[in-house]
């Protein structure tokens, strides 16, 4: 398994985007994203620091159900 990379919420969430995600909303410094995933509607929420922790990062892609692995390929 990959380590978890130190980004920026910019990366993040452009990485996401190449994966389908849209951005739907930003209150304050938190930036919700959203994807079909088969019948359900999936959300995450991106925190808008810089950088984001690496344990933050992991919760989002967890939640978003994205390996490391796939995500560093999308970066």
């Amino acid at each position: 398994m990959s380590k978890i990379p130190s980004l920026s919420y910019t990366q993040i969430i452009r990485a996401l985007q190449r994966d389908g995600w849209t951005v739907v909303r930003q209150r304050g410094s938190h930036i919700r994203l959203q994807k079909r995933i088969r019948d359900e509607v999936v959300k995450v929420t991106v925190p808008a620091h810089r950088p984001v922790k690496r344990s933050t990062l992991a919760h989002i892609l967890k939640r978003a159900r994205i390996d490391v692995e796939r995500f560093l390929e999308l970066l």
